[in-house]
């Protein structure tokens, strides 16, 4: 067997260790570091408005009455989901850099943040959902999404039916999607890295 180039073999090391740690870290991100505000509200579109909690207003009220502050559902929406990114991008970075440096192996910031800007900016999208909806349908996926939906029961015992979150379709197509962009953020920070030198 041939023994692959130092620099070679480097690129591979660094981009499995970012590709482990983006994957790794994203599950870890999106069910205990994202609130749970953030995670029923993210999805949120519309002019309507809505409480705090993304409830609307009874149909005819008038926002201008409301004793309680009251957003339009789109604004809530954006919010959530640039919170949630916030926090997302925050932890896979200081993980990212952790990890790295542990292994002798200091990444150039610029790198970093080139392949945490890619991730975060396609999370953002995939997790207003709309987008992610559109390209499902674009896929063909509109019935393995109608079909593997969630029923939910509230406090009160009311049921309602989700497209969206724990045990759905359209969860699963949120996180493949994000693990198979996560590639092409490792690749970015490796090329991007390994362009000079980043061993100690």
């Amino acid at each position: 067997m041939t023994a692959l180039p130092i620099r070679t073999a480097d690129r591979l090391a660094l981009f499995g260790t970012l590709l482990s740690v983006f994957d790794a870290v994203h599950p870890l991100c999106d069910h205990w570091v994202q609130s749970s505000q953030d995670a029923s509200l993210k999805g949120l579109h519309g002019d309507h408005y809505v409480y705090a909690d993304g409830t609307p207003l009874p149909d005819g009220a008038d926002p201008a009455d409301s004793d309680v502050p009251v957003f339009r559902a789109s604004v809530l929406g954006r919010a959530a989901a640039c919170r949630h990114v916030r926090s997302y991008t925050a932890v896979q970075l200081a993980t990212a850099v952790t990890v790295t440096r542990a292994l002798g192996y200091r990444v150039p910031i610029g790198a970093l943040l080139a392949g945490a800007a890619l991730n975060a900016a396609t999370h953002l999208v995939i997790d207003r959902r709309e987008p992610l909806l559109n390209l499902a349908d674009r896929f063909g996926k509109r019935g393995y999404i109608d079909h593997c939906s969630a029923t939910r029961i509230d406090q009160h015992g009311n049921v309602t039916t989700e497209l969206s979150g724990p045990g759905t379709a359209l969860m699963e197509l949120d996180q493949a999607a994000h693990r198979f962009i996560g590639i092409g953020a490792a690749a970015l920070t490796t090329w991007l890295a390994t362009r000079t030198s980043g061993r100690r």
